[in-house]
């Protein structure tokens, strides 16, 4: 009689611990999306990401597009963005820095060509322009894409700061006659195309076909849109030293079962329809191993800036 108690028990614990499991995953998986891109365009490229994860998590996803990167950055501290493809490096620094445990890294996005695992700043300017090199650029107007960006803002500001003195508050010691933020990379490259800048910064890999704006980066993004020959219009003067690629983010405060069958979701979406991962990511990337100490230059980086600017 025991013993059947006992089983009885035992299955009885076992069915009400997979009904609370059940009720603690979530109904809903709020996917944030980067802003500084093509609306329509990124939320078309997630289309799939959202039908693989509701199939495989009895979810209702929800493309939650910000028009800026702090509206991402806000949606991870309150609670309102539970996962992030490729996150900005500074912006997962802002979020670190208010909250180092509000998110939990899942990876890094490595390149599918040649295995690195980072991208460049570059600066651009019209191809037809007689701008050769960065100090060429001397009293012309310049474009920044996004405060929150690390190739749009975070580190050419760093370099311009070195190079040229000052800072963004006194356009680095007048050497530009202007300096705006355009918004995102993609007002970027327009405002050189149509001159509202004379050069102005955005993200690329540098790895592999130049004329279709490499393996990832928003050359390529753009050439995809509606703008085939945008590499034959363009210069690039500059690039920055290499910039670890955004991590996968996922909110620290899923449940904990929950979190696991996310993180496996992810990385089966990357092997099962990598073409979709890849859309993802804006970028011909897989998934990889990653730690905090791949990104504490830029941390630390973010920590300075936004001391100097208190």
């Amino acid at each position: 009689m025991k013993k059947v108690l006992s089983l009885t028990t035992l299955i009885a614990g076992v069915i009400m611990a997979f009904n609370v499991g059940a009720a603690d995953a979530p109904k809903e998986l709020n996917l944030g999306i980067m802003g500084g891109q093509n609306a329509t365009q990124q939320i078309g490229d997630n289309q799939c990401v959202k039908q693989f994860l509701d199939k495989e998590l009895n979810v209702d996803t929800k493309l939650r597009n910000s028009s800026d990167y702090a509206g991402v950055i806000q949606g991870l501290l309150g609670g309102k963005i539970d996962l992030v493809f490729g996150i900005s490096p500074s912006s997962f620094a802002s979020v670190y820095l208010k909250d180092p445990q509000a998110v939990e890294l899942v990876g890094i996005g490595v390149d599918d060509v040649d295995q690195s695992r980072g991208y460049h700043s570059v600066v651009l300017v019209k191809a037809d322009s007689p701008y050769k090199k960065l100090e060429d650029l001397k009293g012309k107007s310049f474009g920044f894409a996004e405060p929150d960006s690390t190739s749009g803002f975070l580190f050419p500001n760093q370099v311009f700061k070195q190079q040229f003195g000052g800072s963004l508050d006194d356009k680095y010691n007048n050497f530009f006659s202007s300096v705006t933020f355009s918004g995102g990379h993609e007002q970027d490259i327009l405002g050189v195309l149509n001159g509202q800048f004379e050069g102005a910064v955005t993200w690329t890999s540098m790895v592999g076909d130049y004329d279709s704006g490499y393996s990832s980066g928003a050359f390529g993004r753009m050439i995809r849109m509606d703008h085939p020959d945008l590499m034959k219009k363009i210069r690039i003067i500059w690039q920055s030293p290499l910039i670890p690629n955004g991590p996968i983010l996922i909110r620290q405060a899923l449940p904990v079962d929950f979190k696991e069958q996310l993180v496996a979701a992810i990385k089966k979406l990357d092997k099962e329809d990598h073409e979709c991962f890849i859309k993802a990511m804006g970028g011909k990337q897989h998934i990889g191993d990653v730690t905090l100490a791949e990104y504490q230059t830029i941390i630390d980086m973010k920590r300075e800036l936004t001391k100097g600017s208190r």
